[in-house]
């Protein structure tokens, strides 16, 4: 799978530890930024990686910030873009399963990295569940997209 990766200054020692674990695994990331710990604006890291999974570029994305809430809310001004926070595994994975999640966000003043890299394993392992009211659920969705980004 490919996997778009990005964080601001205050996710970037997570982002690192992701990267290694993405690469263990076999999977192809497109490192998106930041390269340091210098304070940044995680809108700039959160639209690369939005627009790398909108474009078809990237399977999935994967944002880290210091909450977790910044790069979720600025991911999801991108057409296309379902993104949530999920600090625990049974979340990450359910929201792919029903919600069809493509952009994982993480709070790396919230969560350590063992617990990071269970969140990002069962967001990756997890796939949509193709149930007809979740395809029901997500046109609703689709359809209020539309709706406002006329």
């Amino acid at each position: 799978m490919k996997i778009a990766l990005g964080c601001d200054h205050a996710g970037f020692a997570l982002k690192d530890t992701i990267l290694q674990q993405l690469r263990r695994l076999g999977h192809e990331v497109l490192d998106m930024g930041t390269f340091s710990n210098e304070r940044t604006d995680y809108p700039d890291y959160a639209e690369k990686v939005a627009q790398a999974v909108a474009r078809h570029q990237a399977d999935r994305g994967i944002l880290i910030c210091g909450s977790g809430v910044g790069v979720c809310v600025a991911a999801n001004k991108t057409k296309g873009i379902r993104a949530s926070i999920c600090h625990d595994a049974y979340t990450a994975q359910q929201a792919v399963e029903h919600d069809n999640l493509n952009v994982l966000c993480l709070g790396a003043r919230i969560i350590g990295p063992a617990l990071a890299e269970e969140i990002v394993n069962r967001f990756l392992q997890a796939s949509f569940s193709e149930e007809e009211r979740h395809q029901k659920r997500l046109q609703k969705i689709a359809n209020i997209e539309e709706n406002n980004f006329k």
